[in-house]
């Protein structure tokens, strides 16, 4: 994901290079400072999240919200539409994005559920208004439940026995989970972000055969670092 994120970016400097090159040299009259400009640092961002980024929801919404500040600067719609069209809109945007992650992530949804239901050990840590350090050094890994509500949780793997797939479930309000990962593990993802997100900076060597953590992460106005 971040090398496509870096490409993108490439993308967009070497453009805006290339058109601003042409300009000077007189080839070419693309006013780059265009009416509304300045929106573009909402929508670019946004832009390459949805493909950069496991969270959509909030770049979906922050794409909606530039290319409709983007019409108004541009005459084509007024900021009162904007107005009416605002609430509609994200739940429908919302609602797509929960509608769209069932059906593309059924498969995971029901591995979880498989491994949820099979767990022996029901450890749970929740930080409310705290934060809580968790080690698993020479431990056996049996999947955990972390909770963050204006709190931090870090969860640290990287020394833990990990012998077959497991589960964490990762919920986020207005907190911050880290998870430390070890290398020879397999990652996948199932996020529900609500103004929030998870980010995978976990370096791992890929070996179809190790086994398979799943992170299970619901974010409100939160987020889950991978790393």
């Amino acid at each position: 994901m971040k090398k496509i994120g870096n490409v993108l970016w490439g993308i967009v400097f070497i453009s805006i290079g290339i058109i601003w090159g042409l300009n000077a040299l007189g080839i070419t009259d693309i006013d780059i400072f265009f009416k509304g400009w300045w929106t573009l640092f909402i929508i670019v961002p946004c832009f390459i999240g949805l493909f950069t980024e496991n969270g959509k929801l909030g770049n979906l919404i922050g794409l909606f919200i530039g290319v409709m500040l983007l019409g108004c600067a541009q005459g084509i719609i007024s900021f009162s539409m904007i107005w009416k069209l605002a609430i509609p809109a994200v739940l429908v945007i919302i609602g797509c994005t929960f509608i769209f992650k069932e059906l593309v992530a059924s498969k995971i949804n029901k591995e979880i559920k498989k491994i949820n239901q099979g767990r022996k050990n029901g450890t749970e840590y929740c930080a409310t208004f705290a934060g809580q350090n968790i080690n698993y050094d020479g431990q056996e890994f049996e999947g955990v439940d972390l909770s963050a509500i204006f709190g931090g949780v870090k969860c640290n793997l990287r020394n833990a026995n990990i012998t077959q797939n497991q589960v964490i479930n990762a919920s986020s309000i207005f907190g911050g989970i880290e998870i430390y990962v070890p290398t020879n593990v397999n990652i996948k993802i199932k996020s529900t972000p609500i103004f929030g997100g998870v980010s995978d900076k976990s370096i791992r060597s890929v070996n179809e055969n190790a086994p398979t953590i799943y992170i299970n992460a619901f974010c409100m106005f939160g987020g889950v670092e991978i790393k």
